[in-house]
């Protein structure tokens, strides 16, 4: 018996799981489908097998129209690609109209990155504050001597990062104010409990505010932190393990945009 679309998402959505695919995925998988149905259904396209090759590029314009980014776009339409395979699998539709749907083409753009007076200007402004640079599943047990283990999360492994004078001395400072509490994570709100992501990233936002610089994100602290330090000699290979890069050529990637043409000998991060 042949089910419309709005009684197939949830099986397939359900397929996910037993497959072992993250929650995130699965989050995002149900809204990108459930929106795909929406529009289909405006189109008098209740049933999968109704589905053509023009209705899914329709749907991937009609996206583009109402502002989606060309990247957010394809990632819907991995969603929908996914889903349509699998109603092929399962037999629920004779051919897959999906697959010859095109991607809309995506302008890769470079890193942004702090310029020294930048950077130096984030630096100042948060001298006062030593929790801005704190990573929120870190814990009291992964600070030893002049060392910091983060440890390993979704697909990103353990890794030991190496802390200088400056770190190491701001989080003595903080250790020292730290509310009394027993919470194993290292940096807490004042009432003991454990910092959330979107504290930590509001707070960076503030003193880039108050920096004038804005423009920036968190992700682009951590692009300063790599360019930097190849400007300065530091070995690929100790940049690369820091910042978690999965493979050395992830990190090779950077020396143009540092404008470095031969990577350096230190293995000691320097200071920025």
């Amino acid at each position: 018996m042949q089910q419309p679309l709005s009684k197939i998402v949830p099986q397939f959505i359900e397929s996910l799981k037993t497959i072992g695919r993250s929650p995130a995925t699965i989050l995002a998988y149900r809204a990108d489908l459930e929106q795909l149905s929406s529009y289909l259904i405006s189109r008098n396209k209740v049933m999968p097998q109704q589905v053509r090759l023009d209705d899914l590029e329709s749907f991937r314009d009609w996206l583009l129209s109402q502002k989606y980014t060309p990247k957010s776009t394809s990632r819907k339409l991995n969603a929908v690609k996914t889903f349509f395979r699998w109603l092929t699998d399962q037999k629920v539709v004779a051919n897959d109209p999906s697959k010859d749907v095109g991607h809309p083409k995506i302008e890769v753009s470079l890193p942004k990155y702090l310029s020294q007076l930048e950077y130096r200007a984030l630096r100042d402004v948060v001298r006062s504050d030593h929790r801005i640079s704190e990573v929120a599943n870190l814990k009291l047990q992964n600070i030893k001597d002049l060392e910091l283990k983060i440890e390993s999360y979704a697909t990103q492994p353990e890794r030991t990062i190496p802390l200088n004078n400056a770190a190491k001395e701001a989080l003595e400072s903080y250790l020292k104010d730290r509310p009394k509490t027993e919470s194993p994570y290292l940096f807490v709100s004042k009432n003991g409990k454990p910092l959330a992501i979107r504290n930590i990233r509001a707070a960076i936002d503030r003193y880039m505010q108050k920096a004038e610089i804005g423009r920036f994100s968190v992700n682009d602290l951590r692009t300063t932190f790599i360019i930097e330090n190849l400007k300065r000699g530091v070995d690929l290979v100790t940049i690369s393990q820091v910042a978690g890069h999965k493979r050395l050529s992830t990190t090779e990637r950077y020396l143009e945009i540092a404008q470095v043409k031969e990577p350096g000998k230190k293995q000691k991060l320097e200071e920025l």
